[in-house]
Formats: structure tokens, C-alpha cells, sequence
């Protein structure tokens, strides 16, 4: 099963956590978050971040979703990344980490392809729907 490390600013990713244990009754194995303060140097929280991803990581390699793409939290997220191994998605929302922990037994590539599809899945004008 692929990890999950959630990067992102103040307390959204540990409230997005509570929201997966809420919809989901339980709270998943090998999901873990780190949140990035204002004042936060992030080679200071690098050592955290890999600490943190060393223990989701149960040996199929983790996904790290992040909020913004090229905020502190997402840069840190990068300095992480291995091919293949340690992949990242930027943008993450309540629909994309809900898809991203029901496919991450399948495999990197279609993890990374359901988490993407997820929040894009996501975005609905209800006007319309």
C-alpha cells in the first residue's frame, strides 16, 4: 500500500485527515501530515519531513499532496520527491485524498492518475449538475 503525506499550510491537511476518519469511520493506515507555518525556515522542517515520510512509507513508495504549487509547502515537498518512488500532487482537496486513499493498492502511475482526476472530479458547478 502507498503512503500518504499530506504538506501543507497551518492545519489544513490535519482537517483534511479528520474529514477522511469522519467520511470514511476509521482513520486509514500510512497517512500522516505536516503543517507548514508563516514563520517556518523550511530547511528547518526538512529533517521533520523525511522523518514523516520515512514512516508512512511501507516500502510501495508514497504520495505526497500539497496545497498550493509553488508555496513553502510544496517546494519543501520537492526537495522530497524520488521518481517513481516518492511522487507529489499539488492542489489537494477533501475529493482528491479521498480517491487517492482508494486506489493507492494499485500502483503508482494509477495513483497519481486517480488523486489528479479526483480533484479535478471534484470541482462541480451544482447549478449545473
Amino acid at each position: 500500500m502507498i503512503g500518504i503525506l499530506l504538506i501543507t499550510h497551518g492545519t489544513f491537511g490535519e482537517s483534511l485527515i479528520q474529514n477522511v476518519c469522519h467520511v470514511l469511520n476509521k482513520r486509514p493506515p500510512l497517512i500522516s501530515q505536516l503543517g507548514v507555518a508563516a514563520q517556518d525556515d523550511p530547511l528547518d522542517i526538512l529533517p521533520m519531513a523525511k522523518l514523516l515520510l520515512n514512516e508512512v512509507n511501507g516500502g510501495e513508495g508514497v504520495l505526497i499532496l500539497t496545497d498550493i504549487l509553488g508555496a513553502t509547502p510544496s517546494n519543501l515537498a520537492l526537495k522530497l520527491l524520488v521518481p517513481g518512488q516518492i511522487e507529489g500532487v499539488a492542489g489537494v482537496s477533501l475529493p482528491m485524498l479521498l480517491r487517492a486513499l482508494t486506489y493507492r493498492k494499485n500502483g503508482m502511475e494509477t495513483l497519481l492518475q486517480k488523486a489528479v482526476s479526483g480533484g479535478h472530479d471534484g470541482v462541480i458547478n451544482m447549478h449545473r449538475h
